[in-house]
């Protein structure tokens, strides 16, 4: 092989191996977690034999089956096999859904099986699959905007203070140390599944920065659950969806790579979070945890809501119909409107006519009146 011939040779291979490795990150890959209430069942618990084999779905599959979740139908568009995915995921009851879902996309991780041991956490139980490459993103179908209630995790607030950070800590069972000399400064400690406690150094950027979004996630779950408490007063109550990312493991892995400590903290956060949701909801709510491995570039979230509501032939028919009617009886008004001012204005000048005629009449004897009187 001549040296033109070999450089040819070489750049064909290098650019097959660019181009599958840009589709490889355009395309998601990870796993997702269903987390179901233990006495209150929604999704199904797999048998040994689908214990041993390996499940997997597509993010069309997750968006779908989060739409059933909710108490809406499947979408449309959902092929055979993604219907028959979602009967070995949730359970047959089409009448018990627990319409409200907590949604997390984790980033930056694509299974915690492989990183952590997941005993004494949420996700010990939890239904696991794996991520199906494929489309980056897809739409979790609701028929109307007004029949769910939507809470973003992603809000940002203020600046945070050392009280708020002591108040997470308690949260968690933990503690926090503050720096007397700087504010936001001291050091976490936060127990975690195995028994053991992680400290997190809030001196240190990649370490403060996480335990910051942690902060935040947990903030934004209080402020879910009271939207959930306003609208378990009325009557009628729309579904709920929280959904969501977390993005800040990453600080982590760029400071650190595949740190564990943080991947404890997180999963000790979740089972909490997950806890206090099942006691506030009654148990009525699914958690699906996203890890994506995979994220996109300019952040965007692979799972996103669409309204599908669509005039039906009946409600244009009907309201065509209504048209029509409308249009009818403004003519109709129209032309009694017209009538009685027309009326109106006839007797007006036939009552000034008459006025202006009694008013000029001759003031002397009508011979017709007397005619047949006889006067002295």
């Amino acid at each position: 092989m001549d040296f033109p011939t070999r450089r040819i040779f070489n750049l064909i291979v290098f650019s097959s191996l660019l181009c599958f490795q840009i589709r490889a990150q355009a395309e998601p890959s990870g796993s997702v977690f269903f987390i179901d209430n233990p006495t209150r069942q929604f999704i199904r618990t797999p048998s040994q034999n689908d214990v041993a084999q390996s499940r997997s779905m597509s993010l069309s599959e997750v968006s779908a089956a989060v739409s059933v979740l909710l108490g809406f139908a499947p979408p449309a568009s959902l092929s055979a096999d993604g219907s028959s995915k979602l009967n070995e995921v949730l359970v047959p009851n089409p009448f018990d859904r627990p319409r409200a879902v907590f949604m997390l996309e984790v980033r930056g991780v694509g299974d915690p099986k492989l990183t952590d041991d997941l005993d004494n956490t949420q996700l010990f139980d939890a239904y696991h699959s794996k991520i199906i490459p494929g489309p980056r993103k897809a739409d979790i179908q609701i028929p109307d905007e007004d029949q769910v209630s939507v809470v973003f995790l992603d809000e940002l607030s203020e600046d945070r203070t050392d009280k708020e950070i002591r108040n997470f800590a308690s949260w968690l069972g933990g503690s926090y140390v503050a720096d007397t000399l700087e504010p936001l400064n001291g050091e976490l400690i936060i127990p975690v599944a195995d028994g053991d406690h992680v400290k997190l150094h809030m001196s240190k950027k990649a370490e403060k920065d996480f335990a910051l979004k942690l902060l935040v996630l947990s903030q934004n779950i209080k402020r879910a659950v009271d939207v959930h408490e306003h609208l378990a007063q009325s009557i009628r109550r729309p579904a709920e969806l929280m959904m969501g990312s977390f993005d800040g493991i990453k600080a982590l892995q760029e400071q650190y790579g595949l740190d564990q400590q943080g991947m404890k903290i997180l999963l000790a956060t979740l089972s909490r979070i997950f806890d206090s949701l099942q006691t506030a909801y009654e148990g009525q709510i699914v958690g699906v945890v996203f890890f994506n491995e995979t994220p996109s570039p300019q952040s965007e979230s692979v799972l996103n809501l669409m309204y599908t509501s669509r005039p039906s032939p009946r409600m244009l028919a009907e309201t065509e119909g209504s048209r029509n009617a409308t249009l009818a009886a403004a003519e109709v008004l129209l032309v009694r409107r017209t009538l009685a001012w027309l009326t109106g204005i006839i007797l007006i000048i036939a009552t000034l006519f008459g006025i202006y005629f009694l008013l000029n009449m001759p003031l002397t004897r009508d011979t017709l009146l007397y005619s047949n009187v006889k006067l002295d």
